[in-house]
Formats: structure tokens, sequence, C-alpha cells
């Protein structure tokens, strides 16, 4: 499958609709939680077990997306979105059967394996098409499609319920639901796989600057780099920092004041966590398209400064106001979404735009790993916390404190990070030779 070059005249605004109706589908996997109580109930799991699919699915997004993105530059954007199609598809397709036959590994293989290769390739599919439209606003560009993945829960959680309430949460109606979700999501995906097109140059707007201008660095050369591990650390730093409240957001804010005059509600609590969803959601637009402004260096050091004071305003006053409690948690998710969507940017600025994508998939190796460390320390620190017979706000004290460490190390490895040695430059002779031939730049 070719990469589609875009015809003279093609509006480069059709690129992150595309893009969006990827990402806003794959973005579901944000919303597994809500299949985890009828899957419970009706097979016979324990809450660890009706976890092992998302968990499957987060570790084979970050292990395809690390060992798929030289072959989505190669193949381009349009058969990266045929391939997510085709695995996001087929992973509720088996999930469906196997809710219908009472096979739980189905389930497991369906939506964690299969379902989890569809996440990865989906989420880098679009990156290095976008940045080479936009070489003026790589930020902004991003940010609108990996914005989608953090909003595509907000669509998909009152859909399943919604689903679910009406086809029964017992094993048919979720095997119901399960066909219904891969046979609507096959469909708005494929919006994006007709829509996507490359660039027919490097320079697609008069005026702005070339998409291959500055210098250019393979991806196999980028892993050698400081810089690289550099900005590894910065992302599984600002990621673990915000999943580990993300993940835990409802009991976190119900056990801060259970103590209190004014406990926090099972409804409110639900607010909040959607609440933290939408500020996950603007600080993916917000706050990569801020970085166009003032450089994706700096507004590093926002996310990764401003997030430990965040930190340390709950652990120290966080139990005696809500509103407070609140505000710092939105901030903090903000920075969390804001971290995701500014990295392609950031990889884009050191290493150009040659193999960016592929780069950017070596580089969410870091995501599958704070999504297991985030979450592991805040409910290690917590179990064992009540087990010493402590309760309330002093159930994360010591997290909030690891959490402030962790976004300090993070601001000092973006500190670290320096322009690329010429050495890992790829040669001008073969800069030249790449640029002529279309399809290998818009791979």
């Amino acid at each position: 499958m070719s990469p589609p070059v875009a015809p003279t005249g093609w509006s480069r605004w059709l690129v992150p609709p595309a893009a969006l109706s990827v990402h806003l589908s794959i973005g579901q996997a944000y919303a597994w939680s809500v299949f985890k109580p009828p899957l419970e109930s009706a097979l016979g799991l324990s809450g660890t077990q009706s976890a092992l699919p998302f968990q499957l699915a987060i570790v084979m997004l970050g292990l395809s997306a690390a060992f798929g993105g030289t072959l989505v530059e190669r193949n381009g954007p349009r058969w990266a979105m045929t391939v997510s199609l085709v695995c996001f598809s087929s992973g509720f397709l088996i999930s469906a059967l196997g809710a219908a036959t009472e096979q739980y590994w189905l389930i497991v293989l369906g939506y964690g394996f299969v379902g989890g290769v569809g996440l990865g390739i989906g989420y880098i599919s679009p990156v290095s098409t976008l940045i080479k439209w936009f070489p003026d606003r790589p930020g902004m560009a991003t940010g609108i499609a990996i914005m989608g993945f953090g909003g595509g829960a907000l669509i998909a959680s009152p859909w399943s319920t919604q689903m679910l309430e009406s086809f029964g949460a017992d094993s048919s109606g979720i095997a119901l639901a399960f066909l219904v979700h891969g046979l609507a999501y096959a469909a708005f995906m494929s919006l994006g796989v007709f829509l996507i097109r490359v660039p027919r140059g490097e320079r697609p707007v008069a005026g702005a600057p070339s998409a291959l201008a500055g210098p250019q660095v393979s991806a196999r050369a980028a892993v050698r780099t400081p810089q690289f591990w550099c900005l590894w650390v910065v992302l599984c730093m600002n990621v673990t920092a915000g999943i580990g409240i993300l993940e835990k957001a409802a009991p976190m804010i119900t056990d801060f004041f259970a103590d209190t005059a004014t406990p926090v509600s099972v409804s409110a609590a639900a607010g909040f966590v959607a609440l933290l969803s939408a500020a996950n959601m603007a600080g993916r637009i917000g706050w990569s398209s801020t970085s166009d402004l003032i450089g994706r260096k700096n507004i590093y050091r926002v996310y990764l400064g401003f997030g430990a004071v965040m930190y340390a305003l709950i652990a120290l006053f966080g139990d005696a106001s809500k509103p407070l409690f609140v505000l710092c948690a939105l901030v903090i998710l903000s920075f969390y979404g804001g971290g995701f969507a500014t990295i392609p940017a950031y990889l884009k600025d050191l290493f150009g735009a040659y193999q960016v994508g592929a780069i950017h998939g070596r580089l969410l190796t870091a995501w599958s790993t704070a999504g297991v460390l985030g979450p592991l320390i805040v409910n290690w620190i917590a179990d064992r916390q009540e087990a010493a017979g402590r309760h309330g706000a002093s159930l994360y004290g010591l997290s909030l404190l690891i959490m402030i460490g962790l976004l300090i190390v993070g601001f000092v490895a973006n500190e670290l990070v320096r322009p690329v040695d010429p050495r890992h430059h790829v040669p001008a002779p073969r800069e030249a030779a790449d640029v002529e031939r279309p399809q290998p730049e818009s791979a």
C-alpha cells in the first residue's frame, strides 16, 4: 500500500480530523473499567483478573509502537491506520466470541494482545505525517490528534454503559456490546484511512519552514544518543506522576476527605474522575500548542517543576481544602496529557522529521514502564499504610513525596537535553536523496 500523496490544493486541515478518527477510537482503552464489573459478575473473575486485558493492551501498545515504528515510517500512515483498524476491531470481535462462549482467555487475547497491537500502531500512525504537514506548528498538530486519545473515554464510557444497560450485563449482553464496538469503530476509523494524505513536498505551505529543515537523525542512531534517553526519563517521570492520580482518583479523593465533616459521595467522586479526563484532554491541545510559542524545553519545565509544586500542595494542604485538592489534581492531569502531546514535537526539534514516527514509537516504552510504575507505587504504599492502621490522607503521604521526587528527576533530565551531536546526523547526500523520493519522505 503506497502512501497517498495529496493533490495540488489539498487542505492540510483535513489531516487532523483523519488522525482524530483513529485516536478517538483507540482512546476507548481508557474506558475499559466500564466492562470490569459485568465481566467479574458474569464470568466469576477477580478484580485483578478483569484488569488483565487492559494491562496487556498497554504493554502491547508500547511494544508494537516500539517495534512497528520503522514499518510505519516505511509504509506510510494509510497502511498504519489500516493495520490499526483491523487489529483494534478484530480484538473486539474476538472478545465478543470469548464473552459469548464464556472463554475469558479469548477476551484477554482479543482485547489485550490483538487490540493492543492496534493501539500501538494507531497511536503513532499520524504523528510523522502531521509534523510534515505542520512544520510551523508541530506542537498544535500532534496535540489535536493525541487529544483524541485522551478524550476517547469521554465518548466510550457513557456509550458502553448505555449498551450494557440495553443489552444486559450477562455474558451474552457483554458479547453483543463487544460486537457493536468492533463494527462501529471499524466504520469510524475507516474515515481516517480514506482521508489521510501525505504532503507532496517538504514545504506543504508557502512561507512555512521545510519539514526536513535542520539536522535529521535516523531511529537507529537516535536510540544511541543521550538526548533520547533523557527524554525517555522525562516522559516516564511525567506519566508516572499523572497516572498515579488518574488510576486511583475516585478512592483517593474519598479517602482524603473521609474523616472530615463533608465526606465525598460516590457520585461526586465519579464527577471528579470525569473532570480529570477533561483536564487530561484539554492539556493535550492547550499545553502542546503553548509549546510552539515558548519552546519544548520550557513547557516541560512547567510540567515537571509546577507539577512537583502541585503535588507538594496536595501533600501539605490537600485534606484541608477540597477546591485546592481538585484544582491541583486537574493541573497535574493537564500536565500529564500535555506531556504526551508535546513529546513528538520535542523529538522533531532534536532529531528532525526524517524518522520521527519510529523514534516516537521507541520512546513510548517509557509509557509502558510508567503504566506499571505509577499505579504500583500508589496502590502498594496505600495497602501497606492501611495494613499498618493508617487511614484517610495519610494513606497517600509517602506516595505523594515519591511523585515529587520523580518529577524532580524528570526536571533534571530535561535540563540535560542538548542538541544532538552532528556525528549522529543523516549524511547530506543521503538526506537529499530521501527528500527527492516522495514515498520514504511521506512514510
